[in-house]
């Protein structure tokens, strides 16, 4: 049975690749703010003592998620995402363990994208998230690596699953409710990342020691409209979707209109909901040799989606 320590395990991320990986026959040793009694831990302040454990992989979820409404304080992002980071990847180095997988984000790459993202694109975050994510990979990249490990840093996009309360849910209930969505003119793409794919991909890392280490992005194989995404939720519900096409000039009329007074709809919200965001996982599907992940994007959204009512 070999031993893997994740960061972060309580979080939704971490629960769910404990149970995955448990069902595998990993041992799980987590590293939380404090200690569980019921079972071997490690707690920040201690983390020390890990070098002299016989740990396989460390696998490390903690961070400070985006705060999508910008009222965090920006040295928390980089306190938890970059300070933390550092600190438990220079015990890895020191350690048996032999793997190590941070989990970035792609807005450590970048906040908007044009075309496909993929590992190539030159890092230009510009929240103070994805600028901590960025700072974090960018030490872990230059520390050398003894020889028999390696680093893998993974930059997922939207990562959404059952329990995960998240934007989907937030659109789940606006498509029960009946509410027409009104910007189906737009014809924007966004990549999403189930935490089965994730789950998969993690496993496949820790237990596939020719697999090279380097920077991956994550993402479920098609992006999906929004349109698509609307058209899923209401599939799921037995409802028609509504998707009403209004012409872009009004709406931008509008939304240039709503700059000025304030109102709900405005430029800054409007490019949110309309623009794309598409991400290639082409580089880590070479890297495990396979033509796809286990769940399609529309299945695997589905999966969320029914957990909502449940």
């Amino acid at each position: 049975m070999s031993n893997v320590l994740i960061s972060g395990v309580n979080g939704f991320v971490g629960t769910n690749l404990a149970q995955f990986l448990g069902q595998r026959q990993y041992a799980i040793i987590p590293l939380s703010r404090t200690s569980e009694k019921q079972r071997q831990s490690f707690t920040w302040d201690n983390i020390a003592d890990i070098k002299g454990h016989d740990i396989e992989a460390i696998v490390h979820l903690a961070g400070k998620a985006h705060d999508i409404k910008n009222t965090s304080d920006a040295n928390e992002y980089f306190e938890v995402n970059t300070a933390l980071t550092k600190k438990l990847f220079d015990i890895f180095l020191q350690s048996k363990a032999s793997t190590f997988v941070y989990l970035s984000s792609v807005k450590a790459a970048a906040d908007t994208v044009d075309g496909i993202l993929d590992e190539d694109v030159v890092p230009n975050p510009k929240t103070a998230y994805g600028q901590s994510k960025q700072k974090a990979e960018e030490y872990l990249l230059v520390q050398k690596l003894p020889a028999g490990k390696r680093l893998f840093i993974l930059r997922p996009c939207m990562i959404h699953g059952p329990g995960n309360k998240g934007n989907l849910n937030l659109l789940y209930k606006v498509v029960r409710k009946g509410v027409p969505y009104p910007l189906a003119a737009y014809s924007n793409k966004r990549s999403f990342l189930s935490i089965d794919n994730l789950n998969f991909v993690i496993e496949k890392i820790i237990s596939g020691q020719n697999i090279p280490g380097g920077v991956y992005n994550v993402a479920d194989d098609i992006a999906l409209s929004t349109n698509n995404v609307i058209t899923i939720i209401a599939g799921v519900n037995n409802k028609k979707p509504k998707l009403w096409k209004v012409s872009p000039r009004m709406i931008n009329f509008l939304a240039k209109a709503g700059d000025k007074l304030h109102l709900p709809l405005n430029s800054e919200r409007l490019k949110k909901l309309t623009e794309s965001y598409i991400v290639s996982n082409k580089k880590i599907r070479g890297a495990l040799n396979i033509s796809q992940l286990p769940l399609s994007s529309t299945d695997g959204l589905k999966l969320t989606i029914q957990s909502f009512s449940s």
